[in-house]
């Protein structure tokens, strides 16, 4: 089954926040499964949230400091240099699902052809110049981007570190087979929970 993209919702919209309830995502994945293939100590607590929002079809909001505004501002701009450096274009979606069961999601902040994808952070200026030095992906992204390959079965993701000002760090990102294997079983074994944790909370209504 291929996946399913969305592009007709806005993220950040009611409707994009609608969509992707009780359906673990990509940029909550180190709730379940570590950048090591661990289980992580946060997935209890992570599938009881998400099956709240499968029976109540909503997400609480969550906490959006002054910084991380300033990286949602700033992100078209990177977009757009993205774009001029690598001469693509990134198309902008809502969602993608991994198939029509809707298990699972990304939402990517663009798609480029067919088998690419593009992530974009607007960090702080001393974090994107820890990054800069790095010259790889940082850690904290790897589980993100390998659960937008997983889910979009695309096999380039494009990570691009972007601050206005200084030079842009931007990182081919492959799939690493280990990892995806090791993904797909926590996915499969946590989502089998979830339901069944769904189907006790609701015979008690």
């Amino acid at each position: 089954m291929p996946p399913i993209i969305l592009n007709n919702i806005e993220q950040g919209s009611p409707e994009w926040f609608s969509a992707k309830a009780g359906s673990p995502g990509a940029s909550s994945i180190d709730n379940i499964i570590t950048t090591t293939g661990a289980r992580s100590k946060s997935r209890e607590s992570y599938m009881m949230q998400l099956a709240g929002e499968k029976i109540t079809g909503t997400c609480e909001e969550t906490f959006q400091s002054k910084a991380m505004q300033n990286g949602i501002e700033r992100e078209a701009a990177a977009r757009a240099l993205f774009e001029m450096i690598h001469g693509v274009e990134v198309q902008q979606v809502g969602i993608v699902y991994k198939d029509e069961h809707k298990l699972s999601h990304c939402s990517p902040d663009g798609l480029i052809g067919k088998n690419a994808g593009f992530e974009v952070k607007n960090p702080m200026m001393k974090t994107h110049i820890k990054y800069l030095m790095g010259k790889k992906l940082p850690i904290d992204y790897f589980g993100q981007i390998q659960m937008s390959l997983y889910v979009t079965e695309r096999e380039t993701w494009w990570f691009m570190s972007h601050y206005i000002g200084l030079p842009p760090l931007i990182i081919e990102c492959h799939r690493d087979e280990a990892f995806q294997k090791r993904l797909t079983e926590e996915l499969d074994a946590f989502n089998t929970e979830l339901l069944t944790l769904v189907e006790r909370i609701k015979a008690m209504q």
